[in-house]
């Protein structure tokens, strides 16, 4: 059995945010290896996500960020179940990075359901397009298709973006990971982003 020191749990906590015992308990299982056990606990914190996620989101915060001296500005409303919550260092630390992860990756949408069905049907004929006289099977050209959809979703849509921060994590999981540690539902409800010459918001 491997053993797990405090220096490891530290820096499984630095990584992911969790908790010390969260931490000690995925690395034992890990058996000392803490990327897999940077995988157990986002599996962990998913799991608990979803467990939650129909609970009312009425609380919480709006964020801001600028950015570039000026030249890029975002404000971001990340809602949660309570004051309390909403209050704590953690849920302004998440609300600090969703929105400078808006400054800098400049999605369109926040989640997957909010993308206009013509957008996603031009993505999916252009890739199409792109396959045309490749002789593959209708069924192969499909499965291309919907390959390079999650691409475009990994541009255009916030929480299927790569974090800024640490680009293993999506910012879904990020969230994930936070309602898993502060315990209750956590959700994006809207942005608006500005960029001098441009604006774009959801």
């Amino acid at each position: 059995m491997a053993t797990i020191t405090a220096s490891d749990v530290k820096a499984l906590r630095d990584r992911t945010g969790a908790g010390m015992m969260e931490c000690k308990t995925a690395l034992v299982e890990a058996g000392g290896d803490i990327e897999r056990a940077i995988t157990i606990l986002r599996e962990r914190g998913l799991a608990q996500a979803a467990r939650k996620a129909g609970r009312t989101t009425a609380e919480g915060l709006i964020g801001s960020y600028v950015h570039m001296g000026g030249k890029i500005g975002v404000l971001v409303e990340v809602n949660c179940e309570s004051d309390f919550v909403a209050r704590t260092d953690d849920f302004r630390q998440l609300v600090k990075e969703i929105a400078m992860q808006i400054a800098a990756a400049s999605p369109q949408w926040v989640r997957r359901e909010d993308v206009p069905a013509d957008v996603l049907e031009r993505e999916r004929a252009i890739a199409r397009k792109q396959l045309e006289g490749a002789g593959k099977p209708p069924h192969v050209v499909e499965q291309i298709v919907e390959g390079k959809l999650k691409g475009f979703y990994e541009q255009t849509v916030l929480l299927d973006q790569p974090s800024i921060r640490d680009p293993k994590t999506t910012v879904g999981q990020m969230v994930a990971a936070a309602i898993a540690k502060l315990g209750e539902n956590i959700t994006v409800a809207r942005f608006v982003r500005y960029q001098l010459g441009e604006r774009s918001s959801v």
